[in-house]
């Protein structure tokens, strides 16, 4: 029951004196756990660090077990954030909701390849906050719970969509929405093709994405938000971006 690949470390967890259980995101196995022998070794240790980029080789007897990984580094992306706060937390948030919302051992194609261009923008927070937004509106879409902004839920047109309903997920006009603006979630515009961001834009994109998550996804498993991603909407906020 072998297999190996590429992925990208979402926790470590200590396993005994030496050992730690790790979980990684791989293309097509998913989000998926093993054992990491000598794990917490001062060897390992800087490879074992959340959204470091590794190569694994999974080994069970029986595809049940947990397994044992055997790894080898390939990019020191948490080295490389270390001294940005900022991007340390996004780090930080990006691989916490990976770990509390994808079930175990299905590929995710779409949202790994997401994963990747935005752990890649990290270090630019010009650019990595809409893309935030954009990666978490994928996973709703991955799990089943997508958004849709297309059209007006109430008129079916497609002009001065600037709302959101939290019931139905889908995009509401500014007119058809007026009487229930106090309801309604705000659908920033670059969501929908819009050129220009804003820092109210990436703050209304974080609830409006945070809420279906929350609602969604981890309301089933009676879960909700890392606290990760709120410290991460916090440094954002006290740095200007939201």
């Amino acid at each position: 029951m072998d297999w190996s690949g590429t992925g990208y470390i979402l926790s470590v967890k200590k396993h005994g004196e030496t050992s730690a259980i790790i979980e990684i995101f791989n293309r097509e196995r998913g989000r998926h756990l093993g054992l990491v022998r000598g794990g917490i070794s001062r060897k390992l240790r800087p490879t074992l660090q959340a959204g470091n980029q590794v190569q694994v080789e999974w080994r069970a007897r029986l595809s049940e077990h947990l397994g044992t990984f055997t790894i080898e580094p390939l990019a020191f992306r948490a080295a490389e954030l270390m001294d940005d706060r900022l991007s340390l937390a996004a780090l930080n948030a990006l691989c916490a909701i990976a770990r509390e919302t994808l079930p175990e051992r299905e590929g995710f194609a779409l949202v790994y390849d997401a994963f990747e261009i935005l752990l890649a923008n990290l270090d630019n927070p010009d650019i990595w906050p809409a893309l935030f937004v954009q990666w978490e509106s994928g996973l709703l879409t991955a799990m089943g719970y997508g958004l849709d902004l297309s059209n007006c839920a109430a008129t079916g047109g497609n002009d001065n969509l600037i709302y959101v309903s939290p019931r139905s997920g889908r995009a509401v006009s500014a007119s058809a929405g007026e009487p229930y603006r106090d309801k309604m979630l705000a659908l920033p515009a670059f969501m929908i093709g819009g050129r220009f961001i804003t820092k109210d834009d990436i703050a209304a994109g974080l609830r409006l994405t945070g809420y279906f998550l929350e609602t969604r996804v981890q309301w089933g498993v009676n879960r909700t938000l890392p606290d990760a991603r709120a410290q991460m909407i916090s440094r954002l906020t006290d740095a200007g971006y939201a």
